[in-house]
């Protein structure tokens, strides 16, 4: 894997070709899809250079606007959402502070997220509360991949992201038979070029290995499906929709997510 300094060329090299791409494309969507990346690339790199403070700090934040943004569509009363804020930021912070005790740290997340429907003894939808939230711990904390991985998180952001709108591009052009009933407007033709994309991005930034290159083919459409699951499952179309034309944060890290939490496991 290259440094982050050196990958920085790479990285707007790609956002200069995204941005010639989308204005060809004259799709507003996806001209709002680049500016959000435009934005997010300079943080994520300035965070991962920082080192494990400034990832730890990126990954506790984003962790904790996507469990509020997962509380809000999943209908969690406010409690439950606080708590789960508070959780989702604690992977992130202790592979920073206390890698040894990062199973103990995401264990103690979910028993704290499980006992705020026990407490409040909610006989009625406690199962419920608990299940969720007990996901939503499950869901985030690979975001601790992101102190732990160091520049190798980088290039997997850059790989995803990229995936990402190749995958939207083709899909849309090539479509042909459909990905999964989970997101109907998702196609194999779609899936195909994202990873083929997210894997050459790997092997721009020197980060291509096997175990890589599986958690970006792999993880990245299934951590989409899993959130198509879910808004499926709840009735919403975003997670949210404070970012223009990209819906919430959860639905620009949703591939990333699965992502991580493979390179870690393959890793």
């Amino acid at each position: 894997m290259i440094s982050v300094e050196a990958a920085i060329p790479y990285l707007g090299g790609a956002l200069a070709a995204g941005g010639v791409a989308v204005v060809l494309s004259r799709r507003r969507e996806y001209l709002l899809r680049w500016c959000a990346w435009a934005v997010a690339v300079p943080v994520v790199v300035a965070a991962i250079h920082a080192g494990p403070a400034g990832a730890a700090a990126l990954a506790a934040l984003a962790g904790a606007a996507c469990a509020v943004e997962y509380g809000g569509l999943t209908g969690l009363p406010r409690a439950d959402r606080v708590v789960l804020a508070l959780a989702a930021a604690v992977p992130p912070l202790a592979a920073w502070l206390a890698p040894a005790h990062l199973p103990r740290a995401i264990g103690a997340a979910a028993l704290a997220v499980a006992l705020v429907p026990l407490l409040a003894a909610d006989a009625d939808g406690g199962l419920r509360r608990l299940g969720l939230g007990v996901l939503g711990v499950a869901w985030f904390a690979p975001l601790a991949g992101v102190v732990l991985l160091g520049p190798v998180a980088l290039a997997l952001f850059a790989a995803v992201s990229v995936g990402d709108i190749a995958a939207s591009f083709a899909g849309r052009r090539f479509r042909g038979p459909r990905l999964s009933p989970l997101s109907p407007g998702k196609h194999w033709s779609g899936t195909l070029a994202g990873a083929a994309a997210g894997l050459l991005v790997l092997a721009a930034l020197e980060a291509f290995t096997v175990p890589l290159a599986v958690a970006v083919a792999a993880g990245a459409p299934l951590g989409d499906l899993l959130e198509s699951m879910v808004k499926r499952g709840s009735g919403v179309k975003d997670s949210a929709s404070w970012l223009a034309g990209a819906g919430g944060l959860l639905d620009r890290l949703d591939s990333l997510l699965l992502t991580l939490a493979l390179a870690l496991l393959l890793t």
